[in-house]
Order: C-alpha cells, then structure tokens, then sequence
C-alpha cells in the first residue's frame, strides 16, 4: 500500500472514528427524550427531579468536557480517545440496572461527563488530520452524525416502547453503538500536531513517514507547529480569551433552545394541544438531520460567517411565532419547530468547527472543553426550567425567552464571529499569518 493510500485510510479511520462518537453521544442524549415521560411515571417523579434527570447528562457534559480538554491537551487524544467509549460501554450497562431516580441521575450525569470527553476529542483529533480543503466540510459532518444519532435514537425508543420494553433496557441499547465505536477506534496513532507541540518531534516524524507523508506533512501547515505546554494559564488570556468567550456564547445560545425543547419534546407539543406529539418529535428531528446535512454540504461554499449569523434570526423568529400565537393551527406550530429544527441543525454544525478553527493546538481540547461547557450551562438550565416554566407561565413566554436567547447569540456573532474559509488550521488559529492565494502563488 503507498503512502497516499495509507494517508487516505487513516483520515478515513479517524473520520469515522470521530462522526461514530458524535452520532453515540447524540443517540444518549435522544433516547431520554422518549421515555422520560415513562421513568417519571414510574419512579414517580416531581417536575423538579423530572428536570434534574432531564438536565443529568447536560450537567455531566459541564464537568466532564473541560476536565477532559485538559487531559486531552495534556496526554494526548489518542489515549483519551479510548479510554473514553470505554466509559459509554460501562454506563450503558448499567443504565438498565437503576431503580431509584437518584441511581439514574447519578449514572446520566456521568454519561453526560463521557459526552463531554468525545466534544473535546474527537474534533480536534479529525482536524488535526484533515486536509485544510475540506476540514469544515468533515468536522461539519460530524453533527451531522450527532443529529442522525439522535433521530435514530428517537425512532428505537418509540419502536420499543410500542413494543411493551421497560425504559431501563430503551436507555441501555447505547451499548450497542458504544462498542462498535471502541472496534473502531483500536490501533488509530497520536496526532502528530500534539506530539511536536510536546517536544516530541522523533514520534512525530515516525507517524508522519508511516502514515502521512512528508509531503502531505508540509502542505497541511503541520510543520509549522511550534513546541508550546499550553494549559489553562495560555487559553484565558489575549486573544485566545476572545475567542473563547466567542465560541461559549454562540455555542449556548446555540443549544439551550434545542435541548430545553426537545428534550421535553412530546410534552411541549402535547401542551400546545397537538394530537400525535411522536409523529411531531421525529418529524421535527428528521429535519433537524436534514439541516445538518444541507450545512456540511455548503459550509465550505458559504462560509462560516453566513452560516451562523442569519439562522439565529430566523430561529428567533420561528420560537416567536409559536410564543406570540397561543392559538395557531398545529400546522403552523409544526412548521415553526422544523424551521427552527433545520436553521438550528444547520448552524449548530459550527460549534464542531469554530472551536477547533480558531484555537491553537496547544489548548484546542481546553478550549473545546470549556466552550462546551459553557454551553451547557445553558442547555442545562434551559432543561431544567422548562418543566417548570411550562406549568407557571405556560409554553408561550418558554418560546419567547428562548427566541431572546436567539437574538442574543446573533449580536455576539456579528460582532465576534470570524470568517476562517479556506484557510490552515495555523492561520485560522492565528498561530500563523494569513498566507493570501496569490501570494502562495
């Protein structure tokens, strides 16, 4: 086999590796939405410990993704990467053996901190790979898994519970996923990126002549990483600070929404009156996929200033409709969730491609780990008042709080957001000058 081709198989391998984890992470995520309605009934929930579990994972995520970006910019991705689906294995399994709301609470907040790890690794270690021609395009698409992950979680649950299965063995089928990613992931070797910026230039070199290529090496920009530690010290100052405050915000304002809906997806559309809220779940969540499938595949010819600013307006929008409209048809309520489903989905691709773009290598898992974090302090929240918010001030003012939570991350963005299109992983961290094509030339 040529080098060529081994390079090709390995971008490949890691590709998969890392669309596997995001479709895992989202398929965990989506399959709660079904039969939390199920577990609240049978453990006999209050709103507040319905939206405790509900916001379980989220509140994971918030620990589990920074903590693992250290470690990550620390150790290496390839460890992480692999010590990580082993956790999904373990906490899989034992979501079908809990029987008390605090057992559930306990193992999907540490699920949510497994979710957390696979944000902060599995991107960087794709980009770190990827040609800079399609880099958008491929971590884009990695969003497209997590949104595919969670339509088919949807789609499983309402099978088995149609089919009389207890909700303990609904949540633990991500076990199934979980192991195919960990076969997947066997034998895939450090980032080379991450190896020099560690002083260790030998190791880098062997994995670059065994399976990139000199060549390949030099046009991708990786040789002109520089040894850096990094560290927590390094991301919260200059301009890397800015950065990190602009991914945060546009990334919460991106998911709190999302997550405070659909997550409690058939109970909104049940409290808007609507006759079928399962056909209304997948059908919103299906063209949640869509979007994300539109935005891998236009990332790179419309850039990322464009894909992330006009969705928050058109989100605020849609979300204001259904708040201001008490009384509207189910069909514009509908057709209003899957706009807000598509542009969300559409634009939420950018938060696998911002935080990667825009950050050296030297803390880019931090920074992906803290970014998400902060996100979910949001989603979170969102997740956890929405039960709450619906039953004192009904579903109307949630949708109008949350269309604001829109408008907000599009004043941010204008004003923050980047444009990185077309160019190096190092010009777009700014650990490099822009090179212009004609002076490439």
């Amino acid at each position: 086999m040529s080098i060529e081709q081994r390079r090709r198989s390995l971008v490949r391998r890691i590709n998969l590796s890392a669309a596997w984890g995001e479709g895992l992470d989202g398929f965990d995520l989506g399959i709660l939405s079904v039969v939390l309605p199920a577990i609240t009934t049978a453990l006999h929930l209050s709103p507040v410990e319905a939206g405790l579990i509900g916001a379980s994972s989220l509140i994971g995520i918030f620990v589990g993704a920074p903590l693992a970006g250290y470690l990550t910019d620390r150790f290496g991705r390839q460890r992480m990467f692999t010590i990580d689906i082993g956790c999904f294995i373990v906490l899989g399994v034992l979501q079908a053996l809990v029987t008390e709301p605090w057992q559930l609470f306990l193992v999907r907040v540490l699920l949510g901190v497994a979710i957390g790890a696979e944000y902060a690794i599995g991107a960087a270690m794709l980009a770190e790979f990827a040609p800079n021609r399609n880099r958008g395009r491929r971590l884009s698409a990695l969003l497209v898994c997590w949104y595919g992950g969670f339509l088919v979680a949807v789609v499983v649950a309402y099978a088995m519970v149609a089919l009389g299965a207890d909700w303990r063995w609904v949540l633990a089928t991500s076990v199934i996923p979980a192991i195919g990613a960990w076969v997947v992931r066997m034998g895939i070797p450090e980032s080379p990126r991450w190896l020099i910026g560690r002083g260790r230039q030998a190791e880098a070199d062997e994995i670059v002549e065994k399976n990139l290529g000199a060549d390949y090496f030099a046009a991708e920009g990786m040789d002109a990483e520089q040894e850096s530690r990094g560290g927590y010290r390094a991301l919260f100052h200059g301009q890397n600070l800015r950065r990190l405050l602009f991914i945060s915000v546009f990334w919460a304002c991106n998911v709190a929404p999302y997550f405070a809906i659909f997550t409690f997806a058939p109970v909104v559309l049940k409290s808007l009156d609507l006759t079928n809220p399962a056909a209304g779940t997948i059908g919103v969540n299906g063209l949640a996929t869509i979007g994300a499938l539109v935005g891998a595949l236009t990332i790179e010819h419309i850039g990322r200033r464009k894909q992330l600013i006009p969705p928050f307006w058109i989100m605020a929008a849609a979300l204001a409709v259904v708040g201001v409209w008490s009384g509207a048809p189910a069909w514009v309520t509908i057709a209003c969730f899957a706009v807000f489903a598509f542009f969300n989905a559409l634009q939420g691709n950018l938060s696998a491609v911002y935080p990667i773009e825009i950050m050296p290598t030297e803390v880019r898992s931090s920074a992906v780990g803290v970014a998400a974090a902060a996100s979910r302090v949001g989603a979170a929240a969102g997740t956890f008042l929405l039960p709450v918010g619906i039953a004192s001030i009904g579903t109307g003012w949630c949708m109008i709080i949350a269309a604001v939570v829109c408008v907000i991350g599009a004043l941010v963005s204008q004003v923050m957001a980047p444009e990185t299109t077309g160019q190096t992983l190092n010009e777009a961290s700014g650990s490099q000058p822009v090179v212009r094509e004609d002076a490439r030339a």
